[in-house]
């Protein structure tokens, strides 16, 4: 018989890509419910009985979270509480519940001040499931508060779980918040400059089609990963400057980019980059996607869509 699997934020980035594909090996509902409404998602939960639950409904753009800190605390983190005790209490067969973590629950570490004051780092570091998490802006933190939550109804209501930190994501084709289409974007669309933020901080980046992936991965294995926190790289950390200029050489720009003309962010974190090899040894899945390749993939969609 083929699982009962429960998505929330199917409409997001990673649900639509990510939903195809599960219907063709699940049975699949959307949640329907607001997560901030307990009752509705308990009874929710109870109508449908889900044997897996893939939990990807957020706010996740990072530099709003500092300007809305209440309004991410209530969905990223109440909204998960909702939907971890409606799953714990009212589901009679779940085999996991996987959580969308993110690798910003790092923050701050030694490493990024010296990448702030003093450029790139003596020794790299690579953040895995090993690095002790500091979270440094309010989404963050609300996505630690989730993990640890998970991490207590695991031990205390044998509720199963696995969460992935994710990287960096790329590949949007109708979102130009985000940094990547924000630059490719901006160079496609005015030949003369662009506005971006910070230049020194470092970034890996994972494209979607390889996040699509892991998910698969990480939800066909969910009930021998249990209890478990996955980092899942790529290892490709990239000053965001050069980065841009990456970008431009690719599109073929030689405009002028205006840096620091975006609003500063008080908890800005210079150095994120993490690793995939446990998740890897765990599941066989890894990045196939290089960063030439996937920012030629972006580049071309984006192209596309504005020429039309």
């Amino acid at each position: 018989m083929t699982d009962k699997l429960l998505i929330t934020g199917a409409s997001g980035f990673i649900g639509q890509n990510l939903l195809p594909r599960l219907k063709q090996q699940y049975d699949v509902v959307e949640l329907a419910s607001d997560l901030r409404d307990h009752a509705a998602v308990r009874a929710e939960i109870k109508q449908h009985d889900p044997q897996l639950v893939v939990h990807l409904a957020a706010r996740t753009e990072v530099q709003k979270s500092f300007y809305e800190p209440n309004v991410f605390a209530d969905i990223n983190f109440t909204g998960t509480v909702n939907l971890i005790e409606s799953c714990a209490q009212e589901c009679k067969r779940i085999k996991s519940f996987i959580f969308a973590s993110t690798m910003e629950v790092y923050g701050w570490q030694p490493i990024s001040d010296e990448v702030k004051y003093h450029g790139v780092p003596a020794v790299p570091q690579v953040f895995d499931e090993t690095t002790e998490p500091h979270p440094n802006a309010p989404y963050a933190v609300a996505k630690r508060g989730c993990e640890l939550y998970l991490e207590y109804a695991y031990r205390s209501m044998g509720l199963p779980f696995v969460a992935i930190r994710q990287t960096n994501s790329y590949g949007r084709v109708d979102n130009d918040f985000f940094v990547t289409e924000q630059i490719i974007t901006q160079m496609l669309r005015s030949p003369r400059y662009v506005n971006l933020g910070y230049a020194e901080p470092y970034r890996n980046f994972i494209h979607v089609d390889d996040l699509v992936d892991a998910w698969l991965a990480v939800i066909d294995n969910a009930d021998r990963l249990s209890g478990k926190i996955y980092t899942i790289g790529p290892n490709n950390p990239i000053k965001i400057r050069d980065y841009a200029w990456k970008i431009a050489g690719m599109i073929g720009w030689q405009g002028d980019i205006l840096w620091d003309s975006k609003p500063p962010r008080v908890g800005e974190i210079y150095w994120l980059n993490s690793a995939n090899d446990r998740i890897t040894a765990d599941t066989g899945w890894q990045p196939k996607i290089s960063l030439d390749e996937g920012l030629q993939r972006t580049i071309h969609s984006w192209r596309t869509r504005l020429a039309s």
